[in-house]
This record gives C-alpha cells, sequence and structure tokens, in this order.
C-alpha cells in the first residue's frame, strides 16, 4: 500500500488521502490480508510499515520535497518483488515506475489536480489498473477496473443531536474553490451561527475573505481539527455547507458529516449527487439563494436516514469489499 506523505497515516487533521489509506489498509488487516505500508515513519498501523521519510513534509520544511517522494516511491517498487501487488495511492507519479517491474499495479485516481497530468496516465492506461472513487470522477480516455466509494467505520462515529442555536458548519481547505465565501453569505442570509474549521491553503484568500467576518460569536474559526474534534462539531451543527465550485471528485466531508447525523447542502457538482441523496439526507442547491432556501427546510431531513445512508453505502467493509474485488480480478489474470 503505497501512501502519500504529504501527512502522515492516519492523519492527525487534514490528509483525505492518507485517511482512505489508513481506512483501508486497517480494513484488509482486519479481514486477515498481509498487507505492507509504504507511509512516513511517524504513521500508526497495524500493517508492517515500510518508511525512508520520518515525518510528512507539511509537518517538516526541512525535507526537498521531490526528494522525499522520490526515495519514498523508489523504496515501495523496490519491495515489488515481495508483493502480490501494489496499490499505488500517490497519484501519477508511481505509473513511470510500474514497467520497471513484474509486481501488478493498481492505482486510485483521486482525482485530477490538472489536465496537463493526464499524458502519464494515458501512457500507462494499458499497463496498469485503475480505479476511480466515483463515477463522476471517470475520465473518458483512461479504462477503469471499478468504482470504489471511500468508506468510513460508522459504528465508530457517534450520531450528534444537531445545533441548540442552528448553527452551521463549514470543513475543509480554505481554499477559493472550496466556497468558504459561499458559506460566509448563506450563513449571514439565514440568519444563522457559522463555525469554520479547516486547515488554511491561500492565504491571501483567508486574509481577504474570510478572516474579516470572524466575530467569535457568530462566526468561529477553530482551524484544523483531528477526528474527535471533527465528530463533535460535525455533531453538533444542524448542516454542512459544501459550496464548491468545481466538480467534486468525492467528499470525505459528506459522508463525514452525514454520518454524525449532519445534513449537507451543496451545489450537485461532480460526485455530489452520488454521495447526497437530495431531499432525505440534505439538499442539492443551485446558488446561494437556494442553499439559504434549504436551510429553512433541515427540520424535514431525519437526522438517522442520514446515518443510515453513510453505513448502507459508505462503510468501511464496503470499501474493502469494492477492493478485493478489484484484486481478486488482477491477480486471476495474471
Amino acid at each position: 500500500m503505497l501512501a502519500p506523505i504529504a501527512w502522515r497515516v492516519p492523519p492527525r487533521h487534514y490528509g483525505p488521502w492518507e485517511l482512505v489509506v489508513s481506512r483501508l489498509t486497517e480494513g484488509l488487516v482486519a479481514r486477515g490480508v498481509d498487507v505492507t505500508l509504504f507511509a512516513t515513519a511517524d504513521s500508526e498501523t497495524s500493517a508492517r510499515l515500510v518508511s525512508v521519510v520520518d515525518h510528512p513534509y507539511e509537518e517538516d520544511d526541512s525535507y526537498d520535497v521531490k526528494a522525499a517522494e522520490c526515495l519514498h516511491v523508489a523504496t515501495a517498487f523496490e519491495h515489488a518483488g515481495d508483493l502480490d501487488l501494489l496499490h499505488n495511492h500517490y497519484d501519477f507519479l508511481p505509473l513511470s515506475y510500474s514497467r520497471l517491474v513484474g509486481t501488478p499495479v493498481v492505482t486510485t485516481i483521486h482525482g485530477f489536480s490538472s489536465e496537463r497530468i493526464l499524458p502519464v496516465y494515458r501512457r500507462y492506461d494499458d499497463h496498469t489498473t485503475y480505479v476511480a472513487i466515483s463515477d463522476a470522477d471517470r475520465h473518458p480516455d483512461l479504462t477503469y477496473a471499478a468504482t470504489v466509494h471511500h468508506g468510513l467505520p460508522v459504528e465508530d462515529v457517534p450520531a450528534g443531536p444537531g445545533s441548540p442555536d442552528g448553527t452551521l458548519v463549514y470543513l475543509g481547505r480554505i481554499h477559493p474553490d472550496k466556497g468558504v465565501h459561499r458559506a460566509l453569505e448563506v450563513a449571514r442570509l439565514a440568519g444563522r451561527p457559522l463555525v469554520i474549521a479547516g486547515v488554511v491553503q491561500d492565504t491571501a484568500y483567508f486574509e481577504a475573505e474570510v478572516r474579516p467576518h470572524v466575530d467569535g460569536d457568530r462566526v468561529r474559526y477553530v482551524g484544523p481539527v483531528g477526528p474527535d474534534e471533527r465528530d463533535r462539531l460535525l455533531g453538533t451543527s444542524d448542516a454542512l455547507l459544501h459550496l464548491v465550485g468545481f466538480a467534486e471528485p468525492f467528499g470525505l466531508t459528506l459522508i463525514e458529516a452525514m454520518a454524525c447525523g449532519t445534513p449537507v447542502i451543496a451545489f450537485p457538482l461532480g460526485a455530489v449527487p452520488e454521495v447526497v441523496a437530495d431531499g432525505r439526507t440534505g439538499w442539492l442547491v443551485d446558488d446561494v439563494a437556494g442553499a439559504v432556501r434549504a436551510v429553512h427546510r433541515l427540520g424535514e431531513i431525519d437526522r438517522a436516514a442520514c446515518r443510515a445512508h453513510v453505513a448502507e453505502r459508505f462503510s468501511v467493509d464496503r470499501m474493502v469489499d469494492g477492493y478485493l474485488e478489484v484484486y481478486r480480478g488482477m491477480l486471476s489474470a495474471g
């Protein structure tokens, strides 16, 4: 299992790809699968851990990122002869190593950062196995073995009661694409308090569009949050505002919110309609005005139904089943 090294596995706060790797790895080990995890040395796992990078490069600026990722990816492929297959979660770079080993390589494509990386995926389309994280994120130029949605351990997530004062929440990267400014506008127009949580990825945007609205009362910014604080924050909110401005490849925060019983108000871009059941686990809206109307209809959403939706469709067991089917298909073709 080749993990990213931007953050540890599992991440302390932000790190969606690393979080998926952790849940999948632990789920596979629980099924009796012998897993070697290539990740940072401070990662926590029940799998066999192999590391050449001590700390995540996002938490330790002493690293040259390219040198660190070169050593990390090379180490995984140097061990390839000892593995039945290599599962890549490190985007496109490891594909360039895949013809150098005889071990089958499967790559989960966690989204496309740019059209400019597609030539790499196209070049190795006939040699490696691709898995999509949503049907919406499949690229027409590529061949996929399956779509496997992300999962979470619903049984470990506490069901929340919602907010006594109608608080809404934004959770995610602080970046223009993620629509924090739209969440602020919706909360203001709906007359609701808003809590903002997440790592600041665009400082200029945060200073210009977010910080001026943070007053510690109606609008609070609480920074990045770890799993326990995330679940508490989501569970004590009336809705998650997910008003992103791009085609969402999946949206982990969507299932995290619904697992707590918290409805989602979102734009229907990318995978969002695959994840959120409109009118049952939240509302899919076209604009800020529609989001404001949705806030006033939150009483129509059953929080227990939100949680049940995640348990049925986005459990770790279901994710592990999906990947085991992919693995079996690769090995039998072999």
